[in-house]
């Protein structure tokens, strides 16, 4: 049977069948049992994984450690083979797999697709860029001295991904580090590793030697505890919440791990009187609401001067308005559930908080609560007005469909009130003002900042925050660059006869050297160094 059509057959029928672990090119199960996944959407069960302990990520650390010299000598052309090869399967499985990640996430099916595309791109470009890994030679001090400077894996990496985009977190991570020449343990959510395991089966596919690329499932203190005490893994990549970022850092600290680090953010978007304001619109709530408004670079906060404050609210909530709220794999719906209950007291609390302080909502500002949505996490998208600094959607990471809308007068007071925050990821500005955009790029202090639009994620461009919004970057070169070590080779050269003297600022005549400056030794030539 076709292998695409097999997969499809049995995600539609079988719980079983992502119910495994990818350890050295194997299927692997657990003694400690299983894990039920289920859909935000539905409440209903959709899969099974195993759940993993250390002992299944040591055993995974060991295959990836033993893989790791082979893969790194293979050339970047033989590597960017099987992620060419990789990229085509996830293309071929395209409908099934987006169906897949709907049903364990709740997003809408037509985004889950968008994801997956986006995904199969940041492959291709980093098997492309992987040949591009250029070293350099440097002028030497001697005649004789050779210099050279190489570029050589990490190691062996620990991935911990999570459950908001569990396609592209975890490709964004793999594609470079395995272009790079590492090899990988990839840790996914628990709330959605199905379409993990999915991938995971994609590349071992394609013939990829067995260690190269692993996947452990189950416990996230255990697995991750193996990644952070075992020497072998050089490398931890790690996108979820600062707080756990911050633990991580600290306890990789003893072993000098390499990190890369993406974290939470407070994105705010600044709109001035000069911008489209219809454009303006439409961008925001595609951005603030894409996947239910669970995106680490989503917009928290709408700055909108006070000239304008009105008609952009009023376009803003009518927009909202339109959204189509339900279940991911229904035609049309734009915003799906919220990823499980705790997500949604969550966002609760912080709309109650907001109307208890003095905020008007506009639109939305409850749960869905009717038969269609009764079984699942579902919230209203909401846009609030009159909103001020004391309130909770100003001050945490909403992660979730509402928008706060506040107005402003001086461009100098909004950028202060925007870089008020640890958080340091996005920054979103719309005006026409040359001038004024390089003022905001420049002032305000954000890893990323888009000017006129809400699109940040491509492979090209490096993307990632600063502050307390993590180090590193996935994207570009320079997330490649995360995956690479430098190494200083100095050479020296075997030369003919005693011509190759080294004098500083003096003729000197083979075999008599002038002294050098006071105090010190002439300078010797390579056979006497």
């Amino acid at each position: 049977m076709d292998p695409r059509l097999e997969l499809e057959l049995k995600q539609e029928l079988d719980l079983d069948r992502w119910n495994c672990q990818w350890i050295n090119g194997e299927k692997v199960t657990s003694a400690q049992g299983s894990m039920t996944v289920y859909n935000p959407a539905t409440g209903e069960a959709v899969g099974r994984v195993p759940r993993g302990d250390g002992e299944a990520a040591a055993r995974a650390v060991d295959a990836a450690s033993a893989a790791l010299p082979g893969w790194g000598r293979l050339t970047a052309v033989q590597r960017a083979a099987y992620l060419n090869l990789w990229a085509e399967r996830i293309e071929q499985a395209r409908d099934q797999l987006a169906r897949l990640m709907s049903r364990e996430q709740g997003k809408p099916i037509q985004e889950a697709a968008g994801e997956l595309d986006g995904s199969v791109q940041f492959i291709r470009w980093y098997a492309e860029e992987g040949k591009r890994v250029y070293g350099e030679t440097i002028p030497g001090s001697r005649p004789n001295q050779r210099i050279m400077v190489w570029r050589q894996p990490v190691g062996v990496v620990g991935m911990i991904t999570p459950w908001n985009f569990p396609a592209a977190m975890i490709i964004r991570k793999a594609a470079p580090a395995l272009t790079a020449g590492c090899t990988i343990v990839v840790k996914p959510a628990s709330q959605t590793p199905l379409i993990a395991v999915a991938l995971m089966e994609l590349l071992i596919d394609t013939g990829i030697p067995s260690g190269v690329a692993n996947l452990v499932t189950g416990s996230a203190a255990a697995i991750s505890d193996v990644f952070l005490s075992d020497a072998r893994v050089r490398k931890i990549s790690f996108t979820g919440s600062t707080e756990v970022g911050k633990s991580i850092m600290q306890r990789a600290a003893g072993g000098l791990k390499r990190l890369s680090l993406e974290l939470g953010g407070i994105a705010p978007v600044i709109v001035f009187p000069d911008a489209d304001i219809e454009l303006a619109a439409e961008s925001i709530v595609g951005n603030k609401f894409e996947n239910c408004g669970q995106v680490c670079n989503g917009i928290n906060v709408i700055y909108a001067h006070e000239t304008i404050h009105k008609e952009l609210s009023e376009r803003i909530a009518a927009q909202t308005r339109m959204l189509r709220v339900g279940p991911g794999d229904e035609p049309d719906v734009e915003v799906g559930p919220l990823i499980d209950r705790e997500a949604m007291l969550r966002v609760e609390r912080l709309v109650a908080d907001a109307k208890a302080k003095g905020a008007s909502v506009l639109t939305g500002g409850y749960a869905l609560l009717e038969e269609k949505y009764a079984h699942g996490h579902y919230y209203a998208p909401t846009v609030l007005t009159d909103v001020n600094e004391e309130m909770d959607v100003m001050k945490e990471e909403i992660f979730g469909p509402v928008a706060p809308i506040v107005a402003f007068s001086e461009e100098d007071e909004v950028i202060a009130r925007c870089n008020a925050t640890p958080y340091g990821l996005a920054a979103y500005v719309f005006t026409r003002d040359v001038s004024r955009v390089y003022r905001m790029c420049e002032q305000l202090e954000f890893g990323m900042v888009a000017v006129n639009g809400t699109s940040l994620s491509v492979p090209q461009a490096p993307f990632g925050g600063i502050k307390e919004s993590g180090t590193g970057r996935e994207g570009g070169h320079h997330g490649l660059d995360d995956y690479l070590e430098l190494k200083y080779i100095n050479l020296f050269v075997e030369g003919k006869g005693d011509e190759r003297w080294v004098t500083i600022g003096r003729k000197s005549s083979p075999g008599h050297p002038v002294p050098g400056p006071a105090g010190l030794s002439p300078l010797l030539s390579w056979k006497e160094r």
